[in-house]
């Protein structure tokens, strides 16, 4: 164990293992949570839908309405962990999030309006996408003071939180729970996991020399705007956006797809979306080792690699034992790439929190508009096809993976 006031890891400035460890373990719960939320309001979609009596394009506008509550939390994020710090702003944001999540339930099964719901929903968003910019921000604080690559296993508990939400919103389901109550039992339960972990979590700036300094003064919302005419950030924002229409194209169409394009029944097409969460969780569990022997851009490249291969068998397959194998592949693929680019965006200590959040907001515009592009292209040319525009991106990915490249320090600052 390091003596107090030696570095555990290349940026640690007066913390000892424990410490160390006891804040990876909060990042870890942090992390868990917002998967868990996730999983929980995505269970319940068919219920919601019942529940106010909605037609899809009316489903449409719940979804748009966290999505839009995402960009705009995602524009403050930097400004607001700027002001307060990672630590304090993942506590506000998250049990703000929590009220909102328990204000939809009211709306979808008690109020049975569409007001609060939405309202409920857009306070989620937003605060949601301001957490997972400060998490984020943190998680590559500790990364640096550990030494050692850790970003994708925090984002693996974050698959690992969506699926234990999800499976918990089965279980709601099966158990004919209301909404309400559900929303409101996994917001008491996220809120307590949250007070439990928060304390453990420490400031960023320990892990920096320049930014640990007395009187050192914190950059000024102009300086933070300024790295979205940083080229090294738009690549980084660009290769993340690939990664996360990589991944988020099978997660809302690969069961889809199975069944449309396949042949395949619905119980069978959700399995192979269950091989594709499992095999990309794996992939993120494994690929720390991976980093920190080969560096970023080499396992970049092949993961972008892996998934175009996985995703290309996928299209053609000819047996259901390949269209399995391609998920497999596609899900190790896409494992790295949106963690890895959360790392890359935070080398630069002084606007860690403003690059994170630029390469969040770029990277969340494959959530926002890959969907609908996916559904209109597929409703016209057919499901599997549409998803040759994956392909492309897998390509325009491992093209753009060499911004991610580890930075040189000089002093206290990263040099490109």
């Amino acid at each position: 164990m390091s003596a107090v006031g030696h570095p555990t890891g290349p940026g640690a400035i007066g913390l000892d293992r424990r410490q160390v460890i006891a804040w990876r373990n909060a990042v870890f719960a942090i992390f868990l949570v917002m998967g868990i939320a996730t999983g929980t309001w995505v269970s319940r979609m068919p219920a919601i839908r019942d529940g106010l009596d909605l037609r899809l394009d009316q489903v449409g506008i719940l979804v748009f309405a966290v999505s839009v509550g995402s960009i705009g939390g995602l524009l403050f994020a930097s400004h607001l962990i700027a002001w307060l710090g990672a630590k304090q702003t993942i506590r506000i944001a998250l049990l703000v999030a929590m009220v909102g999540l328990a204000l939809a339930g009211f709306g979808i099964s008690e109020a049975r309006n569409m007001v609060p719901t939405f309202i409920g929903f857009l306070i989620f968003g937003s605060l949601f996408s301001i957490t997972d910019v400060a998490m984020n921000v943190t998680g590559a604080a500790n990364e640096r003071a550990l030494g050692t690559a850790i970003m994708p296993i925090f984002h693996a508990f974050f698959s690992i939180g969506t699926v234990a939400g999800s499976g918990l919103g089965v279980g709601a389901e099966l158990l004919d729970l209301p909404v309400a109550w559900h929303f409101a039992i996994i917001a008491a339960l996220c809120v307590g996991i949250v007070l439990v972990a928060t304390p453990k979590l420490v400031s960023e700036s320990v892990t920096f020399e320049d930014a640990a300094e007395d009187g050192e003064p914190k950059p000024r919302w102009t300086e933070r705007l300024r790295v979205w005419r940083d080229p090294r950030t738009i690549l980084i924002g660009l290769m993340v956006l690939c990664a996360g229409l990589t991944e988020g194209v099978a997660n809302d169409w690969i069961a889809l797809a199975s069944v449309d394009g396949h042949g395949f029944d619905n119980e069978l097409a959700s399995v192979v979306l269950v091989v594709f969460v499992t095999s990309m969780t794996v992939g993120r569990l494994a690929g720390v080792k991976l980093l920190d022997r080969f560096g970023r851009v080499p396992v970049l490249r092949a993961s972008f690699a892996l998934a175009f291969v996985g995703l290309g068998l996928f299209i053609i397959a000819p047996l259901p034992f390949a269209v399995f194998a391609g998920a497999v592949l596609w899900g190790l693929g896409a494992a790295l790439g949106f963690p890895v680019g959360m790392s890359a965006a935070a080398d630069d200590p002084a606007i860690a929190a403003a690059q994170v959040s630029a390469v969040a907001t770029i990277g969340y515009l494959a959530f926002l508009g890959g969907p609908p592009i996916i559904g209109f292209l597929g409703e016209h040319f057919g499901i599997l096809s549409a998803l040759i525009v994956a392909l492309v991106l897998c390509v325009l990915g491992f093209l753009l993976s060499g911004a991610a490249r580890e930075p040189q320090e000089s002093g206290t600052h990263v040099v490109p």
